[in-house]
């Protein structure tokens, strides 16, 4: 059989199941949709995560992906093994297939063997088949559909062979297939051992329990198969090599590494680092494509964290100049064709790493000066170890990965405190874990069924209000959720928050405060009578605040025309990076590198206000082909999840977006855009603050009363306001600067009298003295005028203003030379009796003053000092 390139690999997978019925789908963004409990898209699964729950219903039951993974975080975090082994990464492709209660263990094991052993023509001998150690089921099904050596099949515990998506829910056992590399063929003993010379190709798990909250288990009414194939190690097991970085679509990229950097990778010692960067360069690449953007917090700081290693190991390679935004291409070149969204954002990529690297650059220097200064005090005490503390402070502020700081300790023969900085890793964590706990809000509940289960139906696209069937019910107290079979209610989704309205049952009124989708529910939050008997309820009048409504729908046609405004000024890289629309305001971010000027803002607010005076009625393309969508040229949203049939939101030419929202009839209908912020989110991303209508004309009238008030007071017309006050400014400057000479020349005539008075200390005059310094003054101002009233001397200052203060000292020319007096030096002793700290010049240094009321004993310290 011919090697396969790795796009054949991918090819053939998805076509062999194709070819059983199943549909293709594309694979989803790493930044996961409408789930607050994954950082990154972790599995092939995930996006099938409310089909197994239950919550959705599947549009097809046999589906087939290469899904873009990435896992940095959590328990599949092997950050720390990446580019030292040959088949960890932090981005890679999960290639799988699944059935949504449909066919069940017999394919999927079918199927996957004859994929392996027939298409690809694997050595049998060499494969081995592990089940969970209480599932016959399975174990008895590889014996029977397929002709591996039944001594090859293997059972493990609940640790290596049972699939769980958290503490409860979905759940099952698993059969992994894994391939023997050693060289003599006798890695039985291996499997499950965490070594590369025996690694799992294929899980296959089989989904038929549900886990509750007590660690039981109960059996689905539908029982599912959800397998993944790791794609790199498949293609490195097709193409015969002995490392996953050594397959076509690493050698390019490492390739281009070679090429930037000027060195080989046939450099035994530098071939981690070429590793890292090729591995990280893929995981920056997709994440930044997908949305998420280098920042402080969140997936924003993984992606620094990510791109500071990178660059970390580019020192390795002698880089100390931006260079990883120049490998982009390379990843575009080798996996452009599978995912074209790389290709269509290689350009924002680029920039948006190169923005970050600079940044690290200059960050990185100082890193390194510490890491000096750390080597240095540990061989002033004799210690060989660097603690943890300090491991860890290299880590979370200056980027510095574990692995490169225990690569520089060893070169200067140190040790690291690797617990220590393991048990703050860990700490850190659980912050995370908590913290991230208290964001989300988990809307698993048990419901009480009404009516029969079914999708609901959304009918606010033409209707504020409708009759409905209850389907069920939760309730806690006096909150309730409820759903029913149809409702005009538009639950929250792409940054337009959920409709508010009423509900009347029953002779009950309930207010409606949020609507949510949950699955393929949509879900209305109310609060209810503790009495009301909502297992009576079968059917209800429901009715959507119009008001509520309009100004929702007012603010978010805004942001389609915001959006359309922003790329004709500003490039057509400006693409949404999130939104909010609110009743008073909407909020939208978008990728863009500099500041907005007034100039492009202003010209942004009247592009947008003449398509709202055109009236351009709206087009609302619903129900759709996915195809048929591009096709016309429409945008897609950041943050909205697509199917096959899509909506398309269009206003004439100027506007079409994706987009399942609620919109104007017509543009005239928003009546007013004013941009009242504009603001830097992250690297490359910038944000819009915008108000609409009735609140944009508020803001207008309250702003020409201000102004007019303004001219009233200062006695002026209202086109004059600004120069008279550029009038007030220029007096007030002058006037302080005047007040400031005149307490400068007050405070001489008094450093005048000090220096009459000053004691004789061996030689020379000594001043040392409190002073008080009005705001405006120079503090090294008066102490330029001391030196020279000394002629010959030292003069010391004790400045205090409020709860601060600060220590000044002088030392003439003269006592410089002939004495070797040092200013700087001064005045690091004399601050040690305040608890302060500074330092300066030989003629003149300053300190910070901690504790006031030692000041007294610091100036009588001078004369000690001097003595």
């Amino acid at each position: 059989m011919p090697v396969l390139t790795s796009q054949e690999v991918r090819t053939q997978f998805i076509r062999f199941f194709e070819e059983r019925n199943h549909r293709f789908v594309p694979s989803s963004p790493v930044v996961p949709i409408d789930d607050p409990t994954l950082l990154f898209t972790n599995a092939g699964m995930n996006q099938f995560k409310p089909i197994f729950l239950g919550t959705e219903r599947p549009e097809h039951v046999r589906v087939t992906n290469s899904q873009k993974c990435i896992r940095v975080s959590g328990k599949h975090n092997d950050l720390e093994e990446v580019g030292h082994d040959t088949y960890h990464h932090t981005f890679f492709e999960m290639m799988g297939n699944w059935s949504f209660g449909d066919y069940y263990k017999k394919e999927a094991i079918e199927w996957a063997w004859e994929l392996l052993t027939r298409e690809w023509c694997l050595p049998k001998d060499r494969l081995y088949a592990t089940v969970y150690k209480d599932d016959s089921e399975a174990e008895s099904l590889w014996k029977k559909v397929t002709d591996i050596d039944a001594s090859h099949v293997l059972r493990f515990g609940e640790q290596d062979n049972f699939w769980e998506m958290g503490d409860t829910g979905p759940c099952g056992p698993c059969s992994e297939i894994h391939i023997d590399l050693t060289a003599g063929g006798d890695g039985a003993k291996l499997v499950n051992a965490g070594t590369p010379d025996v690694i799992e190709l294929w899980n296959l798990v089989f989904i038929q329990f549900n886990r509750h909250a007590d660690r039981s288990l109960a059996a689905l009414p539908a029982k599912h198969v959800d397998t993944g194939a790791g794609f790199e190690r498949l293609t490195r097991v097709l193409q015969g090599k002995a490392s996953n970085y050594d397959i076509d679509i690493f050698q390019t990229i490492i390739r281009g590494v070679e090429q930037r950097t000027g060195r080989s990778y046939g450099e035994a010692a530098l071939q981690p680092a070429f590793r890292v960067i090729a591995d990280h360069l893929r995981m920056l690449t997709f994440s930044i494509t997908d949305g998420a953007v280098p920042g402080n917090e969140g997936r924003g700081y993984v992606l620094r964290r990510i791109l500071r290693r990178a660059t970390m190991y580019g020192r390795k390679l002698q880089m100390h100049e931006p260079f990883v935004c120049d490998l982009v291409g390379h990843v575009v070149n080798t996996m452009g064709d599978a995912f074209p969204e790389i290709r269509q954002r290689q350009a924002y990529v680029e920039k948006t790493i190169r923005t970050e690297e600079e940044h690290f650059n200059r960050t990185l220097d100082r890193g390194l000066e510490v890491f000096e200064d750390l080597v240095r005090a540990l061989n002033k005490r004799g210690r060989r170890k660097i603690s943890g503390d300090d491991v860890f402070k290299l880590y979370d502020t200056f980027g510095f990965p574990m692995d490169l700081t225990r690569v520089l300790a060893a070169e200067r023969s140190l040790t690291v405190d690797e617990d220590g900085f393991s048990d703050l890793m860990a700490a850190q964590r659980q912050r995370s874990r908590e913290e991230g706990k208290k964001k989300f809000i988990s809307r698993s509940v048990d419901w009480i069924l009404v009516g029969d289960q079914q999708k609901s139906k959304f009918l606010g696209y033409d209707t504020l209000e409708s009759e409905a069937a209850m389907v069920k019910y939760v309730r806690e107290g006096n909150q309730v959720q409820l759903v029913f079979d149809r409702t005009p209610f538009y639950p929250e989704s792409g940054g337009q928050l959920g409709d508010r309205g009423g509900i009347r049952v029953d002779g009950f009124q309930l207010e409606v405060w949020d609507t949510q989708r949950v699955g393929d529910d949509i879900v209305h939050f109310v609060d209810a009578p503790e009495d009301m008997d909502l297992g009576r309820v079968s059917r209800a009048h429901l009715g959507v605040s119009r008001e509520w409504r309009n100004q929702i729908i007012r603010n978010h046609s805004a942001t389609h025309l915001l959006h359309a405004a922003l790329r004709r000024v500003l490039g057509t890289h400006v693409q949404q990076a999130g939104s909010v629309v609110e009743p008073g305001r909407l909020r939208f971010d978008f990728t863009h590198f500099e500041k907005v000027s007034e100039s492009q803002i202003a010209e942004i607010e009247d592009i947008v206000n003449a398509q709202i005076r055109e009236n351009i009625p709206l087009k609302h393309h619903r129900d759709i082909p996915f195809a048929e969508a591009q096709g016309m040229g429409a945008l897609s949203f950041f943050g909205d999840k697509y199917g096959e049939r899509v909506n398309v939101v269009q206003f004439g030419e100027f506007s079409k977006e994706f987009c399942g929202g609620t919109h104007v009839p017509a543009t005239g209908y928003i009546g007013m855009f004013r941009i009242v912020g504009e603001s830097g989110v992250a690297a490359g991303v910038r944000r819009i603050e915008a108000i609409t209508g009735s609140v944009a004309q508020r803001t207008v009238r309250d702003e020409r009363r201000l102004v007019q008030r303004l001219a009233t007071t200062l006695h002026t017309h209202p086109d004059g306001v600004f120069r008279r006050v550029e009038e007030l400014v220029d007096e007030n400057r002058e006037l302080r600067k005047a007040v400031a000479a005149l307490q400068v020349a007050s405070l001489a005539e008094q450093l005048a009298v000090f220096v009459e008075e000053a004691p004789v200390v061996r030689r020379f005059k000594l001043v040392a003295r409190r002073v008080t310094v009005p705001a405006g003054v120079d503090l090294k101002e008066l102490g330029d005028i001391l030196r020279t009233k000394l002629v010959s001397g030292v003069g010391v200052l004790a400045a205090v203003n409020g709860d601060s203060g600060t220590l000044l000292c002088v030392v003439t020319d003269d006592l410089i030379t002939e004495e070797k007096l040092h200013a700087g030096n001064l005045i690091k002793e004399i601050a040690k009796v305040v608890g302060g700290s500074g330092g300066g010049r030989a003629n003149l240094a300053t300190a910070g003053i901690k504790d006031l009321a030692h000041i007294d004993r610091a100036l009588s310290h001078v004369n000690k000092l001097l003595k």
